[in-house]
């Protein structure tokens, strides 16, 4: 959320993330938080540091037997509902696109089907501009009286007042929030939210990720996706260019980055032919914006070629890599 990823493609830079290095200290934050929530600590902890004894059970269950809905089952959703069934939650998932379900987690084809069913309902979608305030009011409402509510995916998808109202009216037995909609930029700032001082809310600081483990797979997935860039031309795992993944070729490897417009690679084409280069082999990916072009030929380029691929109308960016 931090790069203009439409900027980026426009200028031709491509910019890649780690989406699987985090996965796991994901899901241990979301079984540590949803344990937590059912034995309702966020409420009896700041209680003992008061001198406040409160041993009661109400409200507080066990998670073994009780359903957990899961919406998004991506990289994360998938791992967590292996993890959750390991410890006795039956598992209910849904998402827009089609998934392989994983141990015994049962797919259900609407969000209504899946909430009025769930004792503990996870978000982990992505952060896409429509899934702005995806779950709302209306959501809230077919949850089951006093279940519990836990966001770990992106601060924005979530209608913040509605779950605060839904937690003031005791609709809700308890949230956990991990991210918001604003966060403070720096750790001096101060923290606002509607959710501040409600019971048995859990809120953290968009920790999700942040331990030693993500932080070392980070620094060395990533790191190791540019170099693939940078010396290959491949693209898999980009999160704003068309994702090729290239064979090893012999020869010499150009790459062509242009505005996703009609004739362009036949205009490449004709530079090449013109100049008596053959082609050994070439692959083509376009998204909504740019094509990305990456082309292997059998001689030795001249700065004429060069040139002249540069000057190739709509061109965003070209360059050699060997």
């Amino acid at each position: 959320n931090q790069i203009d990823l439409h900027e980026a493609m426009r200028r031709g830079v491509a910019v890649f993330n780690a989406p699987f290095s985090n996965t796991r200290s994901v899901v241990e934050l979301t079984l540590a938080e949803l344990i937590v929530l059912a034995r309702r600590i966020p409420e009896k902890n700041p209680r003992m540091h008061r001198g406040e004894w409160d041993k009661s059970a109400q409200g507080a269950f066990e998670i073994r037997g009780k359903t957990l809905g899961i919406i998004g089952y991506g990289n994360i959703g998938a791992q967590l509902s292996v993890v959750a069934e390991a410890v006795g939650l039956k598992v209910l998932y849904y998402d827009v696109a089609e998934k392989l379900q994983l141990g015994n987690a049962v797919k259900v084809n609407s969000l209504e089907e899946l909430l009025p069913q769930a004792d503990i309902v996870t978000l982990h979608i992505d952060g896409r501009p429509e899934n702005q305030d995806f779950f709302g009011a209306a959501h809230f409402a077919l949850m089951k009286p006093g279940a519990l509510f836990i966001n770990n995916a992106r601060g924005h998808v979530v209608d913040v007042p509605a779950l605060a109202a839904a937690l003031r009216s005791g609709h809700l037995g308890g949230a956990a929030v991990d991210v918001f909609p604003e966060e403070p930029k720096t750790n001096a700032e101060v923290f606002e939210s509607e959710l501040r001082n409600l019971p048995n809310v859990l809120l953290t600081p968009h920790i999700g990720g942040s331990t030693a483990e993500a932080q070392r797979n980070i620094a060395e997935f990533v790191p190791e996706r540019i170099m693939q860039y940078i010396n290959t031309g491949n693209t898999q795992q980009s999160v704003n260019f068309p994702n090729i993944l290239l064979p090893v070729q012999p020869g010499h490897r150009l790459i062509h980055i242009h505005a996703n417009v009609p004739g362009v690679l036949a205009r490449i084409n004709n530079v090449l032919a013109q100049h008596h280069v053959n082609i050994l082999g070439q692959y083509l990916k376009t998204n909504e914006l740019v094509g990305y072009v990456i082309t292997d030929i059998n001689r030795e380029y001249d700065q004429e070629v060069i040139q002249a691929l540069r000057e190739v109308e709509h061109t965003i960016k070209f360059r050699v890599l060997y």
